[in-house]
């Protein structure tokens, strides 16, 4: 049995009582890696990077859900939506949420989309502060080939993320409440705080490490 079967038997084990969805980010590691923890049964995967990305895409099975979940440029956005992308999770802006929306409908296509939220305030982390994302969500709603189903946010290193999962949580509650949605997905946790995140709501986790051994 090799390694990363046995680490996701691991993960899903914890996971088994609860309603998560686990993402294994897979950025740096090659496509044979990639196989291994698809013949173990991974079915989503998650990239950093849209050149890396789209490059594994034609490489691995069709039936992977490919998730974006790096900063997405606005000028990388055209060539990601060549592909077949289950779900961006770094929409940090009005703009880019256009551009999204503009060349899915070039495509005939409906994109679906997290809204990143920058819950930690750091400025060295991209994402939608908590006024930001409600000023804009009207618009937002208004983009026809988009689908947004929720939110994602990154936690402050070494330091107690459950703060931060709770906040995102709450910026989600007070979304559907304000404009009467029902966005369900929170993208949260990953390899060191992800049974924090499943305890505060998350429905991703987004897991490398703990699947794939440090990044290369």
């Amino acid at each position: 049995m090799n390694e990363i079967f046995e680490n996701l038997n691991k993960i899903k084990n914890l996971i088994k009582d609860t309603n998560v969805k686990l993402i294994g980010v897979s950025k740096t590691k090659p496509v044979s890696v990639l196989k291994q923890a698809y013949d173990a049964g991974l079915r989503d995967f998650g990239e950093n990077r849209v050149q890396e990305l789209v490059a594994k895409i034609d490489e691995l099975p069709n039936d992977i859900r490919w998730h974006m979940i790096g900063h997405l440029q606005t000028n990388k956005v055209k060539i990601l939506l060549e592909k077949e992308i289950y779900l961006i999770h770094s929409v940090d802006s009005l703009n880019l949420a256009s551009i999204i929306d503009k060349y899915s409908k070039l495509k005939n296509k409906t994109q679906n989309i997290l809204l990143e939220v920058n819950v930690t305030g750091e400025q060295s982390k991209t994402g939608y502060s908590k006024d930001k994302i409600i000023e804009d969500m009207p618009d937002l709603l208004k983009l026809k080939n988009i689908r947004i189903l929720g939110l994602m946010c990154v936690a402050k290193k070494d330091e107690d993320s459950t703060k931060y999962f709770k906040e995102l949580k709450n910026i989600l509650k007070d979304i559907n409440t304000k404009f009467k949605i029902n966005l369900k997905e929170l993208s949260m946790g990953m390899t060191d705080d992800y049974m924090r995140a499943i305890e505060c709501g998350s429905t991703y986790i987004r897991i490398g490490r703990a699947i794939f051994g440090e990044r290369d």
